[in-house]
């Protein structure tokens, strides 16, 4: 990966608020230590539920350790960023089925995780850190979208996540603009 800063990118809507607050994250808290980022458009990839004939082939590639198969590249990309920043406006009460299509992707076990001896799950990305940026029409809840991301890359050794919200953004009468322009980015 060229750059080790990762943009994960599930905004479909030209002119995303959730992208705008993303870009400022990725402006303000992370260009400024690593320089640049590579960004992944989730809507400009083939991402396609995983399905019977799918799942068997990653198996026997997984048994086999054919981590250079085309199937894990979101995995290798995923694994070897050093900051991640995802992108997803909240969605009934979520976040887009594109990005837990991508989430579904990227769990593989031997690239960003692994069991031990135990049965107790570890951790091979080399993410110290993710940021989760989502914008919501209305009041944000975080348990089917933030909590979910961040038990998930917990497993993934991303010990450290934070989030980066703004909401009420189509409540009549309150200025959208003002509304993320006021957003204070974590420390």
């Amino acid at each position: 990966m060229e750059n080790q800063v990762l943009y994960i990118n599930a905004c479909v809507r030209e002119g995303s608020r959730t992208d705008r607050l993303a870009r400022r994250v990725l402006e303000q808290k992370v260009l400024a230590k690593a320089g640049g980022f590579t960004e992944l458009v989730l809507a400009k990839e083939n991402l396609l539920p995983l399905d019977g004939a799918t799942l068997a082939l990653r198996e026997e590639l997984i048994s086999k350790g054919q981590f250079d198969h085309d199937m894990f590249r979101f995995a290798r990309q995923f694994a070897e960023a050093e900051v991640i920043v995802i992108g997803a406006p909240f969605w009934d009460l979520s976040f887009p089925a594109l990005l837990k299509t991508y989430l579904e992707q990227i769990y593989i076990v031997g690239l960003v995780t692994r069991f031990d001896e135990t049965g107790r799950q570890m951790g091979l990305c080399k993410a110290k850190k993710l940021y989760y940026v989502t914008t919501a029409g209305g009041p944000y809840t975080r348990t089917y979208s933030y909590d979910y991301v961040r038990e998930l890359v917990g497993a993934f050794g991303i010990a450290e996540t934070e989030l980066v919200y703004a909401e009420n953004l189509d409540i009549v009468g309150n200025d959208p603009d003002a509304i993320l322009d006021a957003v204070v980015l974590p420390d």
